[in-house]
């Protein structure tokens, strides 16, 4: 480089000597291509395809009646009969097998307990059959202060009869029996067995408590009691097979209608 007016710079001559050489890189060339992504319409295509491939297994639509005496159950529909008809049933049954005629009868009763925001909550109750099918007694206890009261309960068979001092001797399970009964006047100060009776705590919808002492042990001395199982289902007995046809019938009768009472309205 040379200035062009003459002028002079000492020591350009070797800066310009001692500057590096700009050199540019090139890239390496690429031999290779990126995978394509495969279309979205392609993996619906395969999927469709998939599944057409697929086998569809259909059940077999059920068939009303056999039309042998050997059948597969599975193939038709489970049948229904009529309550005279079930009952007369029973007896063959029991004829043909050459069971004890005095066995009991028992019914399962499935029940629908959902509701539209929450489930029916298990109960349990009492009822007075029409037709007595056992000698069993239930023991009964009766709370009450009253000393007239008391020598009812005594009369008309009450196991246990007594008022607060009962409590702690039914909390260390020294006193058990199978039901209990109150009269409304003495509720408040047996608040502490709440928790220990539960479902036997006495209450006006189970008729456990009131002034009709005689009437609440006739129904919990000699009634059914049932309760709900596994959630949904009541298991119970209701009468003895070798009892008329009509006496099963009506005992099955009134233990429905009183599971009925505690459908919600």
């Amino acid at each position: 480089l040379a200035p062009s007016r003459g002028w002079v710079f000492h020591g350009l001559d070797q800066r310009l000597a001692a500057a590096p050489a700009l050199v540019s890189a090139a890239l390496p060339a690429r031999f290779y291509a990126a995978a394509a992504k495969p279309s979205k319409e392609g993996s619906q295509r395969t999927k469709k395809e998939e599944t057409k491939k697929k086998p569809v297994t259909r059940r077999r639509p059920l068939m009303s009646k056999p039309v042998d005496d050997v059948y597969l159950t599975w193939l038709y529909k489970r049948p229904s009969y009529d309550l005279e008809e079930a009952v007369g049933m029973l007896k063959k049954f029991q004829e043909l097998d050459f069971t004890n005629p005095k066995q009991y009868v028992y019914i399962n009763v499935f029940l629908d307990m959902a509701l539209k925001k929450k489930k029916v909550e298990p109960f349990s109750s009492t009822v007075l059959l029409p037709h007595r099918f056992t000698d069993e007694i239930n023991k009964v206890l009766v709370f009450t202060e009253n000393e007239q009261e008391a020598e009812i309960a005594r009369e008309h068979g009450a196991a246990v009869v007594g008022g607060v001092e009962l409590i702690k001797w039914i909390l260390e399970g020294e006193i058990q029996v199978d039901s209990y009964v109150a009269v409304p006047e003495i509720m408040p100060k047996l608040i502490p067995l709440r928790g220990k009776l539960k479902r036997k705590y006495p209450n006006t919808r189970k008729n456990s408590l009131g002034h009709d002492i005689p009437q609440m042990l006739k129904l919990y001395r000699e009634g059914l009691q049932y309760s709900v199982q596994d959630e949904d289902v009541i298991k119970t007995r209701i009468a003895r097979l070798h009892m008329p046809a009509e006496q099963i019938i009506a005992n099955l009768k009134t233990v429905i209608n009183d599971i009925c009472t505690f459908k919600p309205s």
